[in-house]
């Protein structure tokens, strides 16, 4: 499984109006999603349009694929195209990647058969 972190920038201006697009998403957009084997996924909006993007997939190349093939995500990404600033192509496509600096889970697990540093053994 991978872990997908993006960030895009929308236009401070149109924040209202692209929350109100997001609720709801179109039905047939959300069965493409999950079709491309996304699962988790989130969007976290911050000051001044910021926004964060989280999902998780066994197959991130695989996903992209078949949501750029996807008339459906095609419609949707031009719709949203210009709610974002600084962005050339599609949305879907053109995020900033996040690199992952933490994920607790993993670090648990790497540990949970590891000496602690206070274990004197």
């Amino acid at each position: 499984m991978t872990r997908v972190a993006f960030q895009l920038q929308i236009d401070p201006a149109l924040i209202d109006e692209y929350v109100a697009r997001h609720t709801p998403v179109w039905p047939e957009m959300l069965a493409e999603i999950e079709a491309s084997g996304r699962r988790n996924y989130s969007l976290f909006l911050g000051d001044g349009g910021r926004l964060f993007g989280y999902y998780e997939v066994d197959d991130d190349t695989a996903a992209q694929a078949y949501l750029a093939a996807s008339p459906v995500t095609a419609r949707w990404e031009a719709e949203m195209a210009r709610y974002f600033v600084g962005l050339e192509g599609r949305p879907d496509q053109a995020a900033t990647p996040l690199a992952e600096v933490f994920n607790l889970h993993d670090q648990l697990a790497a540990t949970a058969d590891a000496p602690s540093e206070s274990d004197p053994s």
